[in-house]
């Protein structure tokens, strides 16, 4: 019985790391169904992080306040009646509150699976058990891609969520069977209510002013200037109020030690630039080099693979090694291969694009598992749940962040070099009659040149990407050596998801 309750709760954790990747070769498809930009389709992928990363702070005073397995058990009902609600939208508005509301839902589900298994396992299985919740954990990126390809060319998009559904539903009735005896006694803490609303306002204007503000030209629109106005005012709040609160949200206060605030900014920048480089890629592939949903999902998971491979490695020698001297080698890897990316060419072969992105893999678990205990060894023991909490929230805030800003630096400098590149093409017309003296209609000629301008502009502007990418990647694997090195030893797992 013990290790069906862990299978049910590692599900858990799978499903919901699952829905961050699932949607990242179907944003094409989900935007062509809902009459919608591809551009705006990204909102389907930021607004679930963003509320994600928004409850991931307030899990521990959630669990305090109502029982850890009634939150989870509710948390994951929640989480499949907001999927279905998803399936059954037929507009990108009501799609994005759908994301809300299961990214609301999905947040506590990370922490607390993790917790919970670790209450209900005695301490000389806690390994095992702690082994089973990683592997979730990792394969879930993996099989995202592939099946939400899968489903787009196979079946209809609507069904990525509905698959949640009889998962969530039916794995919160039985841990809630299950895992009802585990519950602690009740804590009445108070809720930093201000603390809470002040973090949606700041976090939600800026996120809005990301996916927006290349459709309304930045800051000669009054909107934009609104957003970026109450999100500055917003943070500058939020700063001051958590600082001076007695029971705050969020604890600024761990950003006094020199390890945590380095081990943080390594995990945004390099987490923000792998995860914003791995949202372009299949929006690339399908969109501009004839990929399906599912060959370009396929393409997309062997970073999975190869991570999963030297997973294991990567946590032995977290307990042998200098944890900076790893997390600098993963991430000057995983910016080293992005680099070797930014050379494409349209006629590119499967397979130069193929081993890079499994290249990748395997910097991966060099950069997460160290540098997730090396933050939380730079803390005192009683502030490491509020330190990993602040950690996971700042993490997966990077990821959303950086697919909008990816996602409008894209579409800008595309725009930019075709623009550029209209005025060199065959500014003689000799091509173009070449063409109408082949049998072409003028037409036909100017529509074929500018399919190709416009193809050699995508693949200009995907290869500039990946070179700021890769340069943000080095600018992280140096900031590490900037964080001391740590006094005590603690699990990589006690950082949570």
């Amino acid at each position: 019985m013990l290790w069906l309750a862990a299978i049910v709760l590692a599900i858990a954790n799978f499903t919901v790391v699952l829905d961050m990747t699932i949607t990242n070769v179907s944003v094409a498809s989900i935007a062509g169904n809902v009459g919608a930009t591809t551009s705006q389709g990204t909102w389907v992928i930021t607004s679930y992080a963003v509320a994600e990363a928004i409850t991931v702070p307030l899990t521990g005073w959630l669990a305090a306040r109502f029982g850890a397995v009634r939150i989870f058990t509710c948390a994951m009902g929640l989480f499949g009646v907001f999927s279905a609600f998803c399936g059954f939208t037929d507009s990108l508005g009501m799609l994005v509150v759908g994301r809300v509301l299961q990214g609301l839902a999905g947040g506590p589900m990370m922490p607390l699976s993790q917790t919970l298994l670790l209450r209900i396992f005695p301490k000389e299985k806690a390994a095992a058990a702690n082994g089973l919740w990683a592997m979730t954990t990792l394969v879930a990126p993996v099989v995202g891609p592939i099946l939400g390809g899968y489903i787009c060319d196979n079946y209809s998009w609507e069904w990525i969520f509905f698959i949640n559904v009889p998962i969530a539903l039916v794995c919160g009735w039985i841990a809630w069977q299950m895992l009802k005896r585990y519950q602690e006694k009740l804590s009445r803490s108070p809720i930093d209510v201000v603390g809470l609303g002040l973090l949606i306002i700041w976090v939600g204007a800026l996120q809005i002013m990301l996916d927006e503000g290349k459709d309304l030209d930045w800051f000669s629109s009054p909107v934009i200037v609104g957003l970026a106005v109450t999100a500055v005012i917003g943070f500058a709040a939020f700063m001051i109020w958590e600082l001076t609160e007695k029971y705050p949200i969020v604890d600024m206060r761990v950003f006094r030690h020199r390890g945590f605030s380095v081990s943080v900014l390594t995990i945004s920048l390099a987490f923000g630039g792998f995860f914003g480089a791995n949202v372009l890629t299949p929006l690339w592939l399908q969109s501009y080099m004839g990929y399906t949903a599912t060959w370009s999902g396929e393409t997309t998971a062997w970073s999975g693979v190869s991570a999963i491979l030297v997973a294991p490695l990567a946590a032995f020698l977290s307990t042998k090694m200098d944890l900076r001297k790893l997390v600098f080698a993963g991430v000057m890897w995983l910016g080293i291969v992005t680099f070797g990316r930014s050379i494409l060419t349209t006629d590119v072969s499967y397979w130069w694009i193929a081993v890079p992105i499994l290249l990748m893999g395997f910097g991966m678990p060099f950069f997460f598992i160290p540098t997730t205990g090396l933050a939380l060894a730079s803390v005192e023991e009683h502030e490491t749940a509020s330190a990993a909490g602040l950690m996971n929230f700042l993490r997966t805030l990077a990821g959303a962040f950086a697919t909008s800003l990816v996602n409008t630096a894209w579409e800008d400098k595309t725009n930019y070099i075709h623009a550029e590149l209209s005025g060199l093409v065959d500014s003689a017309g000799t091509y173009s009659q070449l063409m109408t003296s082949s049998g072409m209609t003028q037409e036909m000629a100017r529509g074929l040149i500018d399919q190709m301008t416009t193809s050699q502009s995508v693949m200009l502007a995907t290869n500039q990407i990946m070179m700021v990418v890769s340069i943000a990647l080095f600018i992280a694997a140096f900031a590490i050596w900037l964080a001391p090195r740590p006094r005590r030893i603690v699990e990589a797992s006690a950082g949570g998801h």
